[in-house]
């Protein structure tokens, strides 16, 4: 499956944290013809396993998205809703999203009250989860009928290509990132590997990377490679925060392994593909920091896709940097063997 394929079906399948089914079975399928094994852990987590006689080495990115749940049915019919993740309530007035209610997927729209009809003191207040509302279009006995408590409520979006190379649509944080692992693992199919590679779309990270967690205590790996989002350059924002958005980023920090971003960066360099370096002098708020506290500590680096909007429904990515990331981590995977042990702890 081409890149853009695969990245226009799966950024529109449902899978906020705690129900990534949907996601990870057709990332599983996508993955099947470029691994030996794959399986669906009992938490949603999708690992593909590429044999080799190295070093056992963990892949990981996210499948799982920011969203909402229903808190309340009012008794107009409209739907009360809390997040799942971080959801920021001042970009959903207006939003379109999908209710995966009992037997149907309802579309609706985030309603709020009109500034024209809000007291002045209140036009100055941001939005809330409080003061906004999804309206299906129903009375509430239809409601009631169709939707329940707990029922989950996704971003609606379009997967639009921009101009020069750039693409716009929802969970790009972090499925642009399980498309990098794809791509990887396409290109590994006529190269040579001794590491022992797992490939693992993890679930769960939109609350505390618990599918890292849980894959790393599952693996034991001797390495892992972290993948996520970062900020790009956008007007206003500080740019000692963000990076330019046409190309990957690694990142420098405690919970990064000095050894594997020096042979990043390595790798970057043999192979001509731009790599920005950026700083996480605490932690990076990523799968790298749970998996590098599996068990008596996992050796990890973290490589990051630039993005603009995120956590919005019309997250902003170059094309050609996740295509150069998939090229980026073939090569640096290959290159892995049983050497870069004996390096590390010596």
């Amino acid at each position: 499956m081409k890149t853009d394929e695969f990245l226009r079906q799966v950024t529109a399948l449902p899978g906020v944290t705690g129900n990534e089914r949907a996601a990870a079975e057709f990332i599983a399928k996508a993955f099947e013809p470029y691994a030996d094994e794959v399986e669906i852990t009992p938490l949603n987590s999708v690992i593909a396993h590429k044999k080799g006689k190295g070093p056992k080495v963990m892949i990981c990115a996210h499948l799982d998205e920011i969203g909402m749940m229903v808190s309340k049915i009012e008794k107009d019919g409209s739907l009360r809703m809390q997040s799942v993740g971080g959801v920021d309530p001042r970009v959903l007035p207006g939003m379109r999203v999908k209710v995966y209610g009992k037997d149907e997927v309802l579309m609706g729209v985030v309603g709020a009250t009109p500034p024209h009809l809000m007291k002045e003191a209140d036009r100055k207040n941001n939005y809330t989860f409080e003061t906004l509302f999804v309206d299906l279009g129903l009375p509430a006995c239809e409601v009631e009928k169709k939707v329940r408590i707990g029922d989950n409520v996704c971003f609606e979006s379009r997967y639009v290509e921009l101009k020069n190379g750039r693409v716009s649509t929802k969970t790009v944080d972090d499925r642009g990132c399980v498309a990098i692992m794809l791509r990887a693992a396409q290109r590994l199919q006529k190269m040579h590997h001794e590491a022992d590679l797992y490939f693992v779309a993890t679930c769960q990270e939109e609350i505390g990377s618990y599918g890292a967690m849980t894959a790393g205590f599952q693996l034991d790996p001797d390495f892992g490679v972290a993948f996520d989002v970062c900020h790009a350059e956008t007007p206003g924002a500080p740019r000692m925060y963000t990076s330019k958005i046409d190309s990957l980023v690694t990142s420098k920090g405690p919970f990064l392994h000095p050894y594997l971003v020096k042979k990043l960066e390595e790798a970057a360099k043999e192979n001509n593909v731009q790599l920005q370096v950026s700083i996480d002098p605490r932690w990076t708020s990523t799968d790298a920091d749970d998996l590098s506290l599996v068990r008596n500590g996992v050796p990890t680096v973290l490589l990051s896709l630039p993005l603009k909007y995120m956590h919005t429904n019309v997250e902003t990515f170059d094309m050609h940097a996740l295509e150069e990331g998939g090229r980026l981590l073939a090569h640096y995977l290959s290159a892995m063997d049983a050497s870069w042990e004996e390096e590390l702890w010596n």
